[in-house]
Order: structure tokens, then C-alpha cells, then sequence
């Protein structure tokens, strides 16, 4: 599947001006949060992306991730469909690096995404977070090959497509239940927002910066 088809090159175009982490890590959290929530709207994306300390993501990336959430949800919970899932990274025009350091930013993508869910593990499910975490432990130099060449990527690549399948089946729950956010009004005010409406003090300077300050070095 190419670029265009599998709308890798829309999100590079939508996230064009966002870079806390590549798309294909975005993908895999969106992914991993839909294998046991329900997809929210755009406000409750933007909160989630608040509470893990990432920049603000532009409009048009919200609307975005709102919309193919919504499409994996739809597609994980159909079980002919499912087998269709696939995970966002470049297309076989691109070298293998490219695509192998893809992969490895979906597989952390993913175990964050589904890591904030709070959900209970069976334990097959474990073993194959287990394996998916070697793949995001992967490090490859961008003049080294990678063991194993195609054959080896493609093996990879199969099993981290599996498993969004495999963990699909639970019964899902809204995103504004998880801890992450639970208890949060999606249009709550931020601390530093309240201190800077003067609703709470603001923090004392940490006592090393202020030493430092008075003995310059």
C-alpha cells in the first residue's frame, strides 16, 4: 500500500508544524487507547494530549485524530474487518531504516496508548506487550542495517499488526473514565492558567535555582 492509500502522506501534511514525536508514535497511541475506549471527540483528545505533557496539537491534527479514531474503533470491533488494521508507517519506497524506526515509534505509541487505559492484562496479552516492547527497544544506526533485511521487517511488522486485533475484544469504556483524565472537566483551567488569574499562588522557585542565582558561577 502506498503513502497516499494508506494516508501516511496526509498525516505528515496535518502534523506538519507539530513534532513532540512522529505520527507513526501517534498513530500507535491513538490505537492503543481505541483497543479498549471509545473514540472521543476533539476536545477529549486535546485534554489527553495535555495530561501527557505534549504541545497543543493544531486543529486540524485534533479533527484528524478524532476521525480515524473513530474508523479503528469501528474497524477493531468488526473481526473481518480487524484483520485489516495497519499500523501507520511509510511504504516500501522508503528505505528500511526509515521504515523500521516507524514501526519501533508505532510499538512505543502503542504501549503508551494502552498503558494509560488502565486495563487488565490476560496473560497472553502480557507476553505479546512483552514482545512489542522489544520492537520499540529496536536501535538501528541510519548506516546500519538491520538484521534480518525485509524478511525480518516484514515478520515484525506482521506481528505488531496483530496485536491492536488481539486487544481489541475487551469491552471499551469513554476516554474521560481513565485516571489520566478522570475528574477533569474537559474545559477545566490548567494550573498555571489559575495562578495567572491569581485563583492559586504561585510556586516558590526551586531552592537550587535561587542558590544558584546568588552565587553565579
Amino acid at each position: 500500500m502506498n503513502d497516499n492509500i494508506s494516508g501516511w502522506n496526509t498525516w505528515l501534511a496535518v502534523f506538519d508544524d507539530w513534532n513532540d514525536v512522529s505520527i507513526s508514535e501517534v498513530h500507535g497511541l491513538m490505537t492503543g487507547l481505541m483497543t479498549a475506549c471509545n473514540a472521543p471527540d476533539e476536545a477529549v483528545w486535546a485534554k489527553v494530549f495535555e495530561e501527557l505533557s505534549f504541545a497543543p496539537l493544531p486543529d486540524e491534527a485534533l479533527t484528524l485524530l478524532a476521525e480515524e479514531a473513530e474508523d479503528i474503533v469501528f474497524q477493531l470491533k468488526d473481526k473481518d474487518d480487524a484483520y485489516a488494521y495497519m499500523p501507520l508507517v511509510p511504504d516500501d519506497e522508503h528505505d528500511l531504516y526509515e521504515r523500521v524506526m516507524a514501526l519501533k515509534q508505532w510499538a512505543n505509541g502503542f504501549m503508551t496508548g494502552f498503558g494509560i487505559t488502565d486495563c487488565s492484562l490476560s496473560a497472553e496479552e502480557n507476553e505479546m506487550l512483552s514482545d512489542l516492547a522489544k520492537i520499540g527497544a529496536i536501535r538501528l544506526e541510519d548506516d546500519e542495517d538491520f538484521e534480518g533485511g525485509e524478511e525480518s521487517y516484514l515478520y515484525i511488522y506482521e506481528f505488531a499488526r496483530m496485536v491492536p486485533v488481539s486487544f481489541a475484544t475487551r469491552k471499551r469504556k469513554p476516554v474521560k473514565e481513565i485516571a489520566l483524565i478522570a475528574g477533569l472537566a474537559i474545559d477545566a483551567k490548567t494550573t498555571k492558567e489559575l495562578q495567572a488569574e491569581g485563583k492559586l499562588p504561585k510556586p516558590m522557585p526551586p531552592v537550587v535555582d535561587v542558590m544558584n542565582q546568588n552565587r553565579p558561577s
